[in-house]
């Protein structure tokens, strides 16, 4: 990841998004903090209301106590016309004392809307005493009235009020929305049961309730409702869900109980706060249904508004890091593209120097340490230059003396011999072999070499004609390439020197060259008696002839240094010194199966300059 980014992204990681998780921990706690609040308001509210029904039953109850009391009601069931009991029908001089103190108080009463007995003793007409009128309803008659479930806890509560709600018993109390008592009458001196009293008072003093208390702001949108254990919608003060079932408004599963409970769902398709009272005393619980969206609305705003600032925030970082970071992660990009550069050996890269900040600074310091890097490399190299050339004088000099040893001791025992046509042969390619390594250059032609290779070959044979063949394969398109000259002749030397040592078996030596991914690979195999995993071990480079010795005990002591001093060890010291460490010889010999010496140098045309890829490598 590149610097633009790490610094976008930390920015994004220490500001950006710990503002934003810290805005949803707050919006998170303020919603739950207005949903606790607004439960506990809610309570309160359900609660005055529950307080304030209970008031008005508890008034209808003393008006109905103070009938009893007063004998209304069985005078009115005892008399001998009951159909004439009607106290607003009645004329005031025909009332007793106690029928007009409660005549009074029923006409003092704004909700009575009316009121019945059923008269126990009475038949036919009589059945139903009407004491407060109400035009256009229809009473429900006796025998019906006494087959129904009411009919039998009404008369289990023995004079104890019994409340209906609207809709709950819509064939004795009718379709309108209003709370009907009924109570059993008794007869005051022998409590025996004359009959059952209905009085229905009207809603005005729910309604009032209901308008004249609301729950926290003006603007919430609240609505209340009375609602039965089973579910059956009760009073709707707006008159829209009347006789409904709750339950089919809200994907909650609600259980009304007793105490107060609060939660938020989905109610008539609307995210709404639901608080649940349970009035005492009675099957009823009162319910406020709030809108989640009036009670959140400036949470909401205060929301969008967070929404808004980081984005902006947001907006600003990203305007921040194409302009600005730009400017300055682009400089240290430009430099980073031309220290890569470097790396891949281009020294005379330069940075452009614009502008008069840091990263001008910093592009004129790279300048000025690529001028001082470039000088130290060339006065490096110069020095270099003149150490390899010097270390190769003083290798070849090791080589010459032991080329030129080796075959004058051929020649002088053919001389003895008296083998005049071979000494005439090896006197010749001796002259050829002198004549290349005499030769002031380092390198030659792979075709000079071979050539030169099979004349040294060709003097082994005429001094062991027996002991050994060989073969040479090599490409023609290989023969131009360059190669350091006497590379292929002491390697080959190595092998008939000491891998055909003591065997009893014609040994038999392949060259072979080919090219392998721009590199030239120079095998020389033999089937000779190898070398030893403890004598293959002391192959070093580089390693000082002082360094070497060994006690001169040591069988090994001879062809260690033959093999290392003079011979292999100075042809791979040569390839590490001309061409650097990617090249070299690699040896592979096992005791009796024979020798592998395996030489990588780079494939070039002689003339070409292979020094620089050689240091560069």
């Amino acid at each position: 990841m590149n610097l633009r980014y790490k610094l976008f992204t930390a920015f994004l990681g220490l500001i950006i998004i710990p503002l934003f998780i810290l805005g949803m921990i707050m919006f998170f706690v303020t919603y739950n903090s207005i949903e606790k609040k607004y439960s506990e308001q809610s309570e309160y509210s359900l609660k005055a209301i529950s307080y304030s029904i209970s008031n008005v039953f508890k008034d209808m109850d003393n008006v109905t106590d103070n009938g009893i009391a007063t004998s209304v009601f069985h005078m009115a069931l005892s008399a001998d016309d009951p159909s004439k009991q009607d106290l607003t029908d009645a004329e005031q001089l025909s009332l007793n004392a106690s029928q007009r103190n409660f005549r009074s108080l029923l006409y003092n009463h704004p909700s009575i809307s009316y009121a019945f007995l059923y008269n126990f003793n009475g038949k036919g007409s009589s059945e139903i005493v009407s004491v407060f009128n109400k035009e256009n309803f229809r009473t429900l008659p006796y025998d019906k009235f006494k087959g129904s479930d009411l009919y039998q806890e009404v008369m289990k509560l023995n004079g104890v009020p019994k409340w209906l709600a609207p809709h709950e018993y819509p064939e004795l109390t009718g379709t309108e929305a209003v709370f009907t008592q009924i109570r059993l009458i008794k007869e005051l001196s022998f409590f025996q049961n004359i009959g059952i009293l209905v009085v229905q008072i009207k809603n005005w003093e729910f309604e009032s309730i209901f308008r004249n208390l609301k729950i926290g702001d003006s603007n919430q949108k609240v609505s209340f409702m009375l609602v039965n254990d089973d579910g059956m919608i009760l009073l709707d003060p707006d008159r829209q869900l009347d006789g409904q079932d709750f339950r089919s408004y809200t994907t909650k599963d609600i259980t009304f109980k007793p105490g107060f409970q609060s939660f938020k769902t989905q109610f008539d398709g609307e995210k709404s706060i639901l608080s649940v009272y349970h009035l005492k005393d009675y099957p009823w619980s009162l319910v406020s249904v709030t809108s989640w969206g009036t009670l959140s609305h400036e949470v909401t705003v205060f929301a969008r508004w967070f929404v808004v600032v980081i984005f902006l925030c947001f907006l600003g970082a990203v305007i921040f890091n194409l302009f600005f970071m730009n400017r300055i992660t682009g400089g240290i990009a430009v430099i980073v593209r031309f220290m890569r550069r470097v790396e891949d050996g281009d020294l005379t890269t330069r940075v452009e120097e614009k502008g008069n900040d840091e990263m001008t600074l910093l592009a004129r310091g790279f300048n000025d340490l690529m001028d001082k890097i470039n000088t130290l490399f060339n006065r490096v190299h110069v020095e270099q230059r003149r150490k390899n050339q010097a270390e190769m004088r003083v290798l070849q000099a090791q080589i010459k003396p032991h080329f030129l040893f080796n075959t004058l001791e051929s020649i002088n025992v053919l001389a003895v011999q008296n083998e005049g046509r071979k000494v005439s042969e090896m006197v010749y390619r001796l002259a050829s072999i002198l004549r290349i390594s005499i030769q002031d250059r380092d390198e030659i032609t792979l075709e000079e070499e071979v050539k030169h290779l099979r004349n040294y070959l060709d003097i082994q044979k005429f001094r062991f004609e027996d002991l050994f063949d060989y073969e040479i394969e090599v490409p023609e398109e290989l023969l131009g390439c360059g190669i350091l000259k006497l590379t292929l002749q002491p390697l080959v030397e190595n092998s008939i020197q000491h891998g055909f040592e003591g065997i009893d078996y014609k040994g038999l030596v392949r060259v072979k060259v080919w090219e392998d991914r721009g590199n030239l690979i120079l095998r020389i195999e033999d089937n000779g008696i190898g070398i030893t995993p403890s004598q293959l071990s002391m192959f070093q480079y580089m390693v000082a002839d002082s360094a070497e010795q060994k006690p001169e005990g040591n069988p090994e002591h001879g062809m260690h240094q033959e093999r290392r001093g003079l011979g292999v060890r100075s042809v791979a010291d040569r390839i590490r010194i001309e061409y650097g460490d990617r090249y070299g010889i690699f040896i592979c010999a096992s005791p009796g199966e024979g020798t592998i010496i395996q030489c990588v140098i780079p494939k070039y045309g002689q003339g070409e300059d292979h020094y620089a890829k050689g240091i560069i490598g």
